[in-house]
């Protein structure tokens, strides 16, 4: 097969340039790669393989749901139970809880939107962003669209979805607002991963007072915290190495709930089954009054974990995720709540203990250990899961850069985040200590796990306009019922902020000031750089020596653009009037997709003249992708530019440009043919005119071509060897890794806040956070630091 380039107008200066994207060369594909890749995609799985899944399911993604049992009934009752008939109304409220929550808004209708497998709120963000110019970092570019990862659709202009997305498109302010739900929903997830430990461990241990009347609730507070820290400490092992217990451990807890919760209906009151009478919920709201609906906020708690089980989505299939839920989660956990409910038919007294009274004693012990093993496993589930959806957050800008460790060869999303892990670690043994009980704890939990509802509903709402384009009439029954639901949850934990509800408004809050922060900075400095790049006639003018000295070697100037000269590079020439003999711009930038496949990461193309020796490299991640140790970035992108050099000479009439577009259509007309063995014009209808995905793969093997490339490269072949060889010769000659040191300022007539976010709160960050020379792993020996200032 033919190599492949990309040509287009160019915008500025009417001439061409060329971007080198997929060679799509004689390269065999990874079989099993591939294999695996179609079948992920076409969602064909064998019985087996789908059971399977749905077994390793139940230990990564329903420990935190399935742990609730632990604590629901104390914190739906926790000044003691005044009415039998209470137990039955808030029995229906969690049946009924369960249902429309966990079952039929998130495993059937949230999770297929997932982005290629990918969950979470910013796995929603990146597909709006894909499917509208939402996205406020403008550093993206229709070259991007191309990717396989990536998705747009175009919409009929007269259609609901075309005047959603304009409505969305038209102000700052929306995006920003779009943005900033993202943000909230975020901030509440890192909330859930500081309780759920917290509120699990302390429920699992409260089992040892059960036994032990007598001990003193500061020693069941003390083995929770020991727990808590050898949970954290343990983090960095990463949960592929002891991901092979959690399983069975679930699986295991789930049959031994639900076998006690049938054991206690024969038992004690198989009346407690008309509660799946909806009918109950009305008598209970109508008796209870104000106390029965600030109850909910302890019914709340019985969905917990619903929306992990979404950002935990990544390893598994959709189907295996719904057959768990459906076969073992969802039957184990009513037979759990109806069990408990016909115990405290008969032991109202007993409520703060519910569920470890309700155990046989001649299997408490097992049941307890096995309680506190779920317990971790949950914990562990939500930590992860906070891991992962700050990476998204950190990939987006969204998040200051901090150290991300690949913990599994086999599995992508397995990270683990040191600094994050140990403040997790501080506020998690804060909550447990400074709240000593469940209660508050769990109305803290609940107001965490309401908001982040609420964000997704809102979220799906846009999914279901602009990608899934369903009708309005469905949209609005599928919003205005969510809605109805969480606004009642949530009006309902309003009144316990006060408490224990505003743990996590506040820790949310401290979390979005970072966060927004620096997306603020983020903008800012790239708007700095967009407006201060250097233009293309400023270089045209500088002459082939640029003005300096060229020292041999090459030069390495990263930079936030993807297009233009950085500001940084005259900034660096006017102050040391020498640069090297060839210079590389390089740009890593995140794009709103989970992925970005190898051999699509990299494009390159030429700026100014050939005998400038001056090029562009830009290197596109998505928001799973890591910058990993083992990575040798620096070989693939030599590796790209070498094949540009010689896919380039195959092109005729080749010109430079300074923007992204590739080859202008009047030089395509120039160059309609290219000659063949014979002298004679051949058409240009091959794969060499257009290509559908914009990168460039690695050498791997001598370029196979055919035989009218072939041709048409030999006429050239002098030119590319001794630009090769002078390439190779620099590349020996040294690399030196130019790194732009920005300190971004408050302009002085700016107002207060500003100030404050600007000099303090952003500058604090920028030098706590990594530098991008220990992310891009750039030798010490090899890192020159150019520093400017800009102000905002």
């Amino acid at each position: 097969m033919a190599a492949r380039v990309e040509i287009d107008e160019d915008n500025e200066t009417n001439k061409g340039s060329m971007w080198v994207l997929d060679q799509k060369l004689d390269q065999p594909m990874d079989e099993e790669a591939g294999r695996l890749r179609n079948m992920y995609r076409e969602k064909k799985f064998s019985s087996l393989l789908l059971l399977r899944f749905a077994f390793q399911s139940l230990g990564v993604v329903y420990g935190d749901l399935g742990t609730s049992p632990l604590y629901v009934f104390y914190n739906t009752f926790p000044h003691g139970i005044d009415d039998p008939e209470d137990i039955i109304g808030a029995l229906s409220l969690i049946i009924y809880s369960l249902t429309l929550i966990p079952l039929l808004k998130y495993v059937f209708i949230v999770c297929r939107a997932n982005d290629s497998g990918q969950g979470g709120t910013f796995a929603l963000y990146s597909l709006l962003c894909r499917h509208a110019k939402v996205i406020t970092i403008p550093n993206q570019h229709r070259t991007d669209e191309e990717l396989t990862t990536y998705s747009r659709s175009t919409f009929h202009e007269k259609s609901f979805a075309a005047k959603t997305k304009r409505w969305l498109e038209h102000q700052t302010f929306r995006k920003n607002a779009l943005l900033m739900l993202v943000l909230v929903g975020t901030c509440m997830v890192i909330g859930d991963g500081i309780l759920t430990p917290a509120i699990s461990v302390l429920s699992a241990s409260g089992g040892i007072k059960v036994d032990h009347p007598h001990m003193s609730n500061g020693v069941v507070v003390l083995v929770a915290v020991v727990i808590l820290v050898g949970l954290f400490s343990m983090q960095h092992y990463g949960t592929d190495r002891v991901g092979w217990l959690f399983a069975p451990i679930v699986l295991l807890w789930f049959l031994l709930i639900g076998g006690i919760g049938m054991l206690n209906i024969w038992k004690y009151d198989s009346s407690v089954l008309k509660a799946f009478s909806p009918v109950y919920i009305y008598r209970y709201f109508r008796r209870g009054g104000r106390d029965g609906w600030t109850s909910l906020g302890g019914i709340m708690l019985s969905i917990t974990g619903t929306e992990a089980l979404f950002a935990d989505l990544a390893h598994f299939p959709v189907s295996a995720i719904q057959i768990a839920f459906t076969v073992v989660v969802f039957p184990c956990l009513l037979l759990a709540y109806s069990g408990q409910a016909a115990y405290l038919m008969n032991h109202q007294d007993h409520v703060v203990d519910a569920f470890y009274r309700s155990i046989p004693d001649s299997i408490y012990w097992p049941v307890f250990i096995v309680a506190t093993a779920a317990a971790i496993v949950a914990s562990q589930a939500t930590i992860s899961a906070t891991f992962s959806i700050i990476k998204q957050a950190l990939a987006l800008g969204c998040f200051p850069r901090v150290k991300v460790v690949h913990t599994s060869k086999k599995f992508l999303g397995q990270i683990y985040i040191p600094d994050i892990n140990w403040i997790l670690m501080i506020l998690c043994i804060a909550v447990t200590a400074g709240f000593k009980n469940q209660s508050q704890i769990g109305n803290a939990y609940g107001t965490a796990v309401v908001i982040v509802m609420l964000a997704t509903t809102l979220l799906m709402t846009l999914i279901m306009i602009l990608v899934w384009r369903c009708h309005w009439i469905l949209v609005l029954i599928f919003t205005a019922l969510s809605l109805v639901v969480e606004c009642t949850y949530f009006s309902a934990v309003l009144f316990k902020v006060d408490q224990g509800g505003w743990v996590p408004l506040v820790i949310a809050a401290a979390f979005l000031v970072i966060m927004y922060v620096w997306h603020y900075g983020t903008v800012k400095r790239y708007e700095f750089e967009m407006h201060s790049k250097v233009s293309m006639a400023w270089i045209l003018g500088l002459g082939p020596s640029l003005g300096l000295v060229r020292v041999p070697g090459i030069g390495l100037v990263y930079t936030e653009l993807a297009r233009g000269v950085p500001h940084i590079f005259s900034h660096f020439i006017t102050n040391l009037p020498a640069i090297h003999s060839v210079v590389v711009f390089v740009c890593v930038k995140y794009l709103p997709v989970y992925t970005v496949p190898e051999e699509e990461r990299f494009l390159v193309k030429r700026i100014g003249p050939k005998n400038f020796h001056m090029f562009r490299c830009v290197a596109r991640y998505g928001y799973k992708d890591l910058h990993k140790k083992d990575e040798n970035f620096e070989k693939k992108l030599f590796d790209s530019l070498f094949l540009f050099v010689r896919l380039e000479t195959m092109m005729e009439g080749c010109s430079d440009s300074d923007e992204y577009s590739l080859y202008g259509q009047q030089t395509l007309q120039s160059t309609d043919g290219l000659l063949n063995n014979n002298g004679n014009s051949t058409s240009s209808n091959q794969d060499l005119t257009m290509s559908s995905v914009d990168s460039i793969v690695p050498v791997k093997s001598p370029l196979h071509v055919n035989s009218t490339v072939m041709s048409s490269s030999q006429m050239s072949s002098h030119t590319e060897t001794d630009e090769l060889e002078f390439l190779n010769s620099c590349r020996d000659a040294g690399v030196v890794h130019i790194l732009g040191n920005t300190v971004v300022r408050a302009s002085r007539g700016s107002k207060f806040y500003k100030k404050i976010a600007i000099d303090y709160i952003y500058a604090f960050l920028r030098k706590i956070c990594r530098e991008n020379s220990v992310i891009f792993n750039v030798p010490h020996e090899s890192l020159l630091n150019v520093g400017q200032i800009f102000y905002v």
